[in-house]
This record gives C-alpha cells, structure tokens and sequence, in this order.
C-alpha cells in the first residue's frame, strides 16, 4: 500500500489523477472491472464513495449512481471487502469518501479498524465538521489512516487553517459551490482557493467538484494544485452504458488516459512537491 507522501512525490512536477466511482456502481463485479480499467488508464489514486441514500453534497449523478449500488445490494461491509478484493491488483492510494451516518452505524471503531484491514489509505466523511471530528480522528490515528477534510470558496482563513492542522494525506479543495457534477466551465475561484490555502500548508492539495475535461485538470494543476479529482464524469460514463459493458469499460479507460495525460504538466513554481 502505497502512501501519498510516496505517490505525490512520485510524481514530481506531474499533478495527480484522482479518480472516483461508487462502490458497487452498477454492481459488484462490474464495479471492480471499472476501478481495474481505471487503474491501467494510468490514475494515480482512487477515492471510492460508499453508497449512501441521501447525499446531501452530491448531485443526480452520483445519486443515481448510489441507488444502483444500494438496489444491487451493496453495504459498508461488502464495500470494505470490494477494496480487500481490489488491492490484489494495485498499490496505489486508494481513499474512501462517506457519510458520517455510515460510519456511526458501523461503529466508529470498527470502521477504522476495517478500513486498515482492506489497506484504505484515508477516509474523508463529508458531512462531519471540524468541530465534532474528534472520535473519528482519533480512531483514524489509531489505525494509520489519513483524514481528508474539504475546503469551500466560502472557508474562511481561521478554518482554513484549522482544517489544514487536522489534515493528513491531502486537502480536497471544492473548485466551486454546490454540488458535484460534470460541468462545462471551472469556476477561477478554484485557483483563487489553492492560493488561499496554501498560505497555511504545503500538504498536497486536491482539486475535485465539477472537473470534467482535459482543459480544467490543466488549469487545476498549473493554478499550484498537486491534483485532480474526476468523478462524476466518470460516473456519467457508467449510466450512459449500463447495457454495453465492453463499451462502458472501453470508453472509462479512454477517459481516464485523456485526463491523466492532461496532468502531466509543470506545476508553477509556487506549489511545493510534498
């Protein structure tokens, strides 16, 4: 298992590619063909979202990609053996994205202890703030697993540096307001944000919300970012092909090369390698 100190600084000028899917989107099996594909497209890391009925930070196409997973029977317990079954073939960085509701049901101790047990490298709960991480945080050292926290255009320098204290792995930067989906243009409050952040930190930084095409992982790396987020899609790819998988499978890898490619770039000057 690969840490992202180890992987970000791999990497050297090059920004990373983060790639996200549910688990169990559309079902078990073809969901971890997909993580593999996206694997030998070249990604760097994976952020893996565990299926959850009301995600409040995610737009219809995460959404939808949640129901699919949830109707074909996917839970936290087979989530965390998908990434047992997923290690046999990679290494690399492999993240997991949850609600805090998963993780209270599961119990806060055993979901960390389960997390280490399938060689999860770090665990970002969307909805848990700051102020209320505390037993997350500490059955996350506990058990060697990284806290990713989310920083917003609307976070304000004080918790901006409060988050980048408690941070370990990366800092997932939110390029825009609202929530995720593919969109057409990324916002420059993207890079006004890398900016921001990185007067209190040079911890990795990881763009994500919205980025979509090869021109806004350029504009996210040379803005002093250490990488992209791609997801939805991503996604997008999975439900428009749920009755091809060969092309489902074929059109992600193609995907994913594209935008992987479009990272290797020079990062500015001002953005440190971890």
């Amino acid at each position: 298992m690969t840490p992202y100190s180890d992987a970000f600084g791999r990497l050297k000028n090059d920004g990373a590619l983060v790639a996200f899917i549910v688990v169990g989107d559309p079902d078990y099996e073809t969901s971890l063909e997909i993580a593999k594909k996206i694997v030998d497209a070249g990604a760097d890391m994976l952020e893996l979202g565990l299926p959850f009925s009301d995600p409040i930070g995610d737009g219809p196409s995460i959404q939808a990609a949640d129901i699919r997973a949830l109707d074909n029977g996917m839970d936290t317990d087979k989530a965390f053996k998908f990434i047992e079954d997923l290690r046999s073939c990679t290494d690399m960085p492999i993240g997991i994205l949850s609600y805090y509701n998963l993780v209270y049901q599961h119990g806060i101790k055993k979901f960390f202890s389960d997390a280490k047990n399938a060689k999860i490298n770090s665990v970002l709960i969307a909805d848990l703030p700051i102020e209320e991480c505390n037993d997350a945080l500490k059955e996350a050292k506990n058990y060697g697993i990284d806290s990713v926290f989310m920083v917003s255009p609307l976070t304000d320098d004080l918790r901006i540096k409060k988050i980048a204290g408690y941070a370990t792995g990366f800092i997932y930067a939110v390029a825009r307001l609202g929530v995720t989906g593919a969109k057409a243009g990324l916002e420059e409050s993207a890079s006004v944000l890398v900016k921001r952040i990185r007067k209190f930190t040079d911890k990795p930084i990881c763009v994500g919300f919205g980025i979509s095409k090869p021109e806004h992982v350029r504009q996210v790396i040379a803005s002093g970012s250490n990488g992209a987020i791609v997801g939805s899609a991503i996604v997008d790819l999975i439900a428009n092909n749920l009755k091809n998988k060969e092309q489902m499978l074929d059109d992600i890898y193609s995907y994913v090369k594209d935008m992987k490619g479009a990272a290797k770039i020079t990062k500015s000057p001002h953005s440190p390698n971890p």
